[in-house]
């Protein structure tokens, strides 16, 4: 028996969760149940493994677990950014081995094409937009940033622009920052309103189980899921729920929850948009990873994204959250000095399972246990991609998609305590410092 040692918990003051609309929530689990799939983790990649066992085995229930409500957690979180280019940031162009590069596009335009088709499909309200998004920099450094992209850009053959400071308060209204790269193919969402739509048009045999935190697995022929009002027994689990796969006994110590952090104002007025200018809704990221991000949504609010914790556990902690509020008014007060009296009108942290060398893991974890796990920033669109394969290949499909995943190394092991928590947040501490005005 695998006692769960660590059950998420995020903090209820998610902007975009509490600004999505309502939906009724599916009922915990009770009872005993048993089903030949059991998925575990309602995020992107679970919605997107769900969705696909059901359509690859028709005749077959699926069961989706949830510890939490859908689009409360993590999938529910981040920037709203549906990225569809490569951007390995270890090298030096940001493209690096360019056969790697094409198939990582491949992945992302993939996931990117589902969610498009499902949106579509269901008619899901989440703001969607496919606009695009800028790169911006405002230090030296960032700028070296840019002009490496734009060369790795150029080998993969991708479309962008470059647009110098002059020209960019016509496209995001502040006078900020010194350039940005342009590139068309992001698609920004609303990511909660999202996810919300993605579970309440799943298949009609795949039954889903909210607010149902399991504690306890036993493995082996048939696995037994407990939880405080039953349990659940598999012959196939699918674990896709990022870092807490290492509280299920599997890749421990070898991803990294990072949190991130970010506020959304009130809607601008009138006059408050005439004083703004710029496009209507457009997504800004920074040159430097530990830079913010802005976005100016659809319904007239400013996000403002930056500052990072370690979090072993997983779990949220409101020390953190009270912490970088004040940052986030000062990077706001920065690139917005025409909108005083603008406030912010929720702040929420969210987490990223990372790896040190930024591989996530795919296949088979143990007997009759499989997995998509460590999206490494990028669960819209790879983890929605990761889970429809991870299904395909569950069914006997064959892709080179599906053969690359296989193939991947996975994320590697981390130095042991404490020298990994003194490393990281020391990392985390000089990334945010050495980002300087970008921050």
């Amino acid at each position: 028996m695998t006692k769960i040692t660590s059950l998420p918990a995020d903090d209820k003051s998610c902007g975009w969760y509490h600004l999505s609309k309502p939906r009724q929530p599916r009922p915990s689990h009770f009872g005993k149940s048993s089903a030949r799939w059991v998925v575990v983790g309602a995020g992107f990649t679970g919605l997107a493994a769900a969705r696909q066992l059901a359509l690859n085995f028709p005749h077959e229930e699926i069961i989706l677990v949830e510890a939490q409500e859908v689009g409360f957690g993590t999938s529910g979180r981040n920037a709203g950014f549906a990225i569809d280019l490569p951007h390995d940031i270890g090298a030096d162009d940001y493209i690096g081995d360019i056969d790697t590069a094409k198939i990582s596009l491949k992945l992302n335009l993939t996931g990117q094409s589902l969610l498009k088709d499902l949106v579509e499909q269901h008619n899901i309200d989440c703001q969607m937009k496919a606009c695009g998004k800028y790169q911006a920099a405002i230090e030296d450094r960032g700028i070296a940033v840019l002009d490496a992209y734009r060369r790795g850009l150029d080998k993969l053959g991708q479309a962008y622009e470059m647009i110098e400071a002059d020209e960019l308060p016509a496209h995001i209204g502040t006078h900020f920052y010194r350039k940005a790269l342009f590139t068309p193919g992001t698609v920004l969402i609303q990511p909660s309103a999202l996810v919300k739509g993605l579970a309440d048009s799943l298949p009609g045999n795949v039954s889903l189980f909210e607010n149902t935190p399991i504690t306890d697995v036993e493995y082996g022929e048939k696995i037994v899921l407990t939880h405080a009002c039953g349990s659940i027994t598999a012959d196939k689990l699918v674990l896709t729920n990022n870092a807490f796969g290492m509280s299920f006994g599997f890749l421990k110590g070898r991803m990294l929850p990072i949190f991130t952090y970010a506020s959304i104002t009130r809607p601008l007025s009138a006059d408050e948009q005439a004083r703004l200018g710029g496009k209507p809704f457009w997504g800004v990221i920074p040159a430097d990873p530990f830079g913010t991000t802005v976005r100016r949504t659809p319904d007239n609010r400013l996000l403002i994204r930056n500052s990072f914790s370690f979090n072993p556990d997983g779990r949220s902690n409101k020390k953190f959250i009270d912490r970088f509020i004040s940052r986030h008014c000062a990077s706001f007060e920065s690139r917005f000095p025409m909108l005083p009296g603008v406030e912010f009108e929720y702040t929420w942290g969210g987490a990223l399972a990372l790896s040190r060398n930024h591989m996530g893991y795919f296949g088979q974890l143990s007997n009759n246990v499989y997995g998509a796990l460590c999206c490494n920033g990028l669960g819209v669109t790879r983890g929605t991609a990761t889970g429809k394969l991870l299904a395909d290949w569950l069914a006997g499909r064959k892709s080179e998609l599906i053969d690359f995943l296989l193939n991947a190394p996975g994320p590697n092991l981390n130095p042991p305590e404490p020298l990994l928590s003194v490393g990281v947040n020391l990392n985390l501490k000089w990334g945010q410092y050495r980002a300087g005005k970008e921050s």
